[in-house]
């Protein structure tokens, strides 16, 4: 079985930072990427960045120049720094990844999600 457990979520002026966490635990073989999505009242689930094995990371528009993901391959984790924050970035930030649990096996994470609200 595998986990994602996100941290750092709350409460910023905006202008302020944020910096997100999430861990992967349990039976990992290898994850393939990693990354973050972020779901605002009445709106759908959007991709805010995400970090692919060998190939690179990907923004969303809304947020380039301004976040940036990483990943410490030791420790199954990712994080997002979340700079120059605005109202609008205001969210529930979801941990998404794709991860090989067996040698023939490729499944899709997510996690609980944590909030991030930004104040004007």
């Amino acid at each position: 079985q595998v986990q994602l457990v996100e941290l750092g979520g709350g409460l910023v002026q905006a202008g302020g930072s944020l910096r997100l966490s999430c861990a992967a635990s349990g039976t990992i073989v290898s994850i393939t990427a990693m990354g973050w999505y972020r779901q605002a009242p009445g709106k759908q689930r959007e991709l805010v960045a995400t970090i692919i094995s060998g190939v690179g990371t990907k923004y969303a528009d809304s947020v380039k120049g301004r976040f940036t993901i990483s990943r410490d391959n030791a420790k199954n984790t990712v994080y997002l720094q979340m700079n120059s924050l605005k109202p609008e970035d205001t969210a529930i930030y979801y941990c998404n990844a794709d991860i090989q649990v067996r040698v023939t096996d490729f499944d899709n994470y997510w996690g609980q999600g944590t909030q991030v609200t930004v104040s004007s």
